[in-house]
């Protein structure tokens, strides 16, 4: 990678890096935007943009730094030609093939350690989830729990495997992703399937399996920006159900989706109406229940 490739990258605006990854401002206040943290769950916006000095901090986490460091939050990873890759990609620009950068930022140590997989028991993890709708029953058939390290300190979380071996996990206070980023696909038991249901993220999957919405097989992108990915996944399904979320991200990832697919996709976007996604929704029904 050539020293000029990391030059672009510091000019790209982050407002425009994250719009493309389906985040839009909470609100503006003079040269700053605030967001909801865009790789975990927040309610209250503690994410700053600067725009004019291309930089940001998240105060839920105690942490900020550039786009690289915001690529390595996307990411979970410290790798800097991951990070590079990741704002080529999402910022769509060619990136000059190299053996070595010219130039590397700070080493920083790798974001996760002694990543462990164990059977999801209850514990705070399941009630967390319970409070989202999700059954304990629902929850551990299809995560497990994820105990890791960060810079020396233990932690846990719901971890939802992906196809490439890595996990995307999620707590009260965390979420994120234990790379390698990617797809994840969960096979319908018995005959092989026509239909294929696709999720945004696992709590709508999730949301699916606790309404009795999975018919067929599923198909959990993990982020919006990971639709390119699907199509191999795609290809054999006579069907294609998609549960998109009600925002830009949605619309853009279901328009891709139908310039591949066409008439073989059926948007089921109008069950949940009114509702931010299908998670939302499921929590709703069920406060109504009780």
């Amino acid at each position: 990678m050539e020293r000029t490739d990391i030059d672009t990258m510091r000019q790209i605006s982050l407002a425009d890096f994250l719009a493309r990854l389906g985040h839009e401002p909470v609100r503006r206040s003079g040269n700053e935007l605030w967001y909801r943290a865009p790789y975990r769950n927040e309610r209250t916006p503690s994410f700053r943009v600067n725009v004019a000095k291309r930089l940001w901090y998240d105060f839920g986490l105690g942490r900020g730094g550039d786009i690289f460091m915001l690529a390595g939050e996307f990411l979970g990873s410290g790798n800097f030609m991951a990070q590079a890759r990741f704002i080529a990609e999402t910022a769509r620009m060619p990136l000059a093939a190299a053996e070595k950068p010219l130039y590397l930022p700070e080493p920083s140590e790798p974001a996760f350690e002694g990543v462990e997989a164990v059977p999801l028991f209850r514990s705070p993890l399941t009630d967390y989830l319970a409070e989202r709708g999700i059954p304990y029953a629902v929850a551990s058939r299809y995560c497990c729990r994820l105990n890791y390290g960060v810079r020396g300190k233990r932690y846990f979380a719901v971890g939802f495997p992906n196809v490439a071996g890595g996990y995307e996990i999620r707590s009260r206070f965390f979420k994120g992703c234990v790379p390698p980023k990617d797809v994840s696909l969960v096979k319908a038991e018995g005959s092989p399937a026509d239909v294929c249901s696709v999720f945004e993220g696992f709590m709508d999957f999730l949301s699916a399996a606790t309404l009795g919405l999975e018919t067929g097989d599923c198909f959990v992108l993990n982020s919006a920006s990971n639709v390119e990915k699907a199509v191999k996944y795609l290809d054999g399904y006579g069907r294609i159900d998609c549960y998109l979320d009600h925002d830009e991200a949605g619309q853009r990832t279901l328009k891709t989706l139908k310039g591949h697919y066409g008439e073989r996709v059926y948007d089921r976007s109008a069950l949940y109406d009114g509702c931010k996604d299908l998670n939302e929704y499921l929590q709703l029904t069920t406060k109504k229940e009780q």
